[in-house]
């Protein structure tokens, strides 16, 4: 490097020591050819300077280099999902309230027990019923016994028409009386109307209860048919639709639930400008509980070979235009130069967004260092942040 330098310098100081303008030659032939040589002296010296330059550059250390890391950018699954707050909920939990006045007489079953639908749950003392069907058994069958006879003759043009229309009104009219009774005795059992968990036992044996607010006897619950309900805002209406993919989050429990919208509704609250959806929610270990909060994402697209880069490394211009930047393959040392790519985004998931055009797969995206670099500005990869 000195000897080049030196080189330099020596042939400059030549050229300043050279010739007086009173030593140049007075005939227009000699001072020509005096401009000539001169002319190439100084493209020589040009030439020689352009050389010191490249040799300057060639042996400048890198330190003053900016550091960057890069990122191959290859194709993936991307899904995007509409994250929304509900509640999980079942349409089978009910309170089970008597149908007839009377004494609890019995409580057959437990708290927290499973119980199948039909199964008699407790009996209301019904003495006095009992007592009325017996007796009203007693007149049917005698009601009865008097029609057929009555019948018979009439088949025999034996006795009067009326009288055979009355055995038949009152046997029919005492019939009638008996099925409605046993049918009021029957609801001295209570019975579940499904199959589910007995949640809450609300009476006592011994109880005077009957029909009616405050006198429920149960809290029967289904754990199998859960689902959460939530609101979709109506600009979803297009993408939402029964059997999309979505996941179920219940934070208490920790747990997330792959499942799908099984209903969707056909009506736009104005209050809220939102239509309802139901996402099933499978609970065959009973976990889940009704009135838990649940988040709902439920997959409004998805593209198998997305092109995905960080947010952070996008940047705007001032026409409002988004762009990132872009490395060649790095030499052994690592130095390369970086491109300013003006990009179209799509959708974003979480600290990622698509890139829809202005980016190839298998590029190097600039990562960290994003922000200090410069078009065309030359740096150096340290390491691929895959790597980092």
């Amino acid at each position: 490097m000195k000897k080049i330098i030196f080189a330099l310098s020596a042939a400059l100081w030549i050229t300043a020591c050279g010739p007086k303008a009173a030593e140049l030659p007075a005939d227009q032939q000699a001072l020509m050819e005096r401009r000539t040589a001169l002319k190439t002296q100084m493209e020589s010296l040009a030439s020689e300077l352009q050389q010191v330059e490249e040799a300057l550059s060639a042996w400048e250390s890198t330190d003053n280099l900016q550091l960057i890391t890069a990122h191959d950018v290859t194709p993936a699954a991307f899904e995007h999902y509409v994250d929304l707050q509900g509640d999980v909920t079942t349409q089978e939990n009910i309170l089970i309230y008597p149908e007839l006045a009377g004494t609890l007489l019995e409580v057959r079953v437990k708290k927290g027990q499973q119980v199948s639908k039909g199964q008699v749950l407790a009996r209301i003392d019904a003495a006095a019923l009992n007592a009325q069907v017996a007796a009203l058994k007693a007149a049917t069958a005698l009601a009865k016994t008097t029609y057929d006879r009555q019948s018979a003759l009439w088949k025999q043009n034996i006795g009067s028409e009326i009288q055979y229309l009355q055995a038949k009104t009152n046997y029919s009219a005492q019939k009638g009386q008996l099925d409605q009774l046993e049918s009021t005795l029957a609801k001295a059992e209570i019975r579940a109307p499904f199959s589910g968990i007995i949640d809450e036992l609300l009476q006592d044996p011994g109880t005077v209860v009957a029909p009616g607010p405050g006198s429920a006897l149960f809290r029967l619950i289904n754990l199998q048919d859960m689902y959460v309900a939530v609101d979709v805002p109506e600009r979803y209406i297009g993408q939402v639709k029964k059997g999309d993919k979505a996941l179920v989050v219940i934070p208490v429990l920790g747990d997330t639930i792959t499942s799908a919208v099984r209903e969707t509704g056909n009506y736009i609250a104005p209050s809220n400008r939102s239509f309802s959806a139901e996402i099933a929610v499978p609970n065959s270990q009973k976990s889940i509980k009704p009135n838990l909060n649940a988040r709902v994402l439920i997959r409004d697209y998805q593209n198998p070979k997305a092109l995905m880069v960080p947010l952070s490394i996008l940047s705007e211009n001032a026409q409002g235009e988004q762009y990132l930047y872009v490395v060649g393959t790095p030499d052994q040392e690592g130095i390369t130069k970086a491109e300013q790519r003006t990009v179209t985004t799509g959708l974003a998931q979480g600290n990622l967004i698509e890139i829809t055009s202005g980016l190839n797969p298998g590029e190097l995206v600039v990562l960290e260092g994003s922000r200090k670099v410069r078009d065309g500005q030359k740096v150096k990869v340290i390491a691929p942040a895959d790597e980092q």
